[in-house]
């Protein structure tokens, strides 16, 4: 599972980063790395982008790069 596929005000836990390595690397340098708890605190109404806490900040990144974050419950 994505942190794509995640409903609202749900907490999972950062399995790894996939993608083109850019990306996966700038991913990584925020916070997402293995292990880290993140939730996704909410969605734009218009799917896009999700707005997501983690490491004691708030952070919003796109549809796109959030399902480059695999993650479990």
């Amino acid at each position: 599972m994505t942190l794509a596929d995640m409903p609202n005000g749900t907490a999972c836990t950062v399995e790894r980063v996939t993608g083109e390595h850019r990306l996966s690397l700038r991913l990584m340098e925020l916070g997402f790395t293995p292990g880290t708890e993140v939730m996704l605190v909410k969605t734009a109404p218009s799917g896009d982008p999700l707005m997501l806490r983690l490491r004691g900040y708030t952070l919003t990144i796109s549809r796109r790069d959030a399902s480059s974050i695999h993650v479990r419950r």
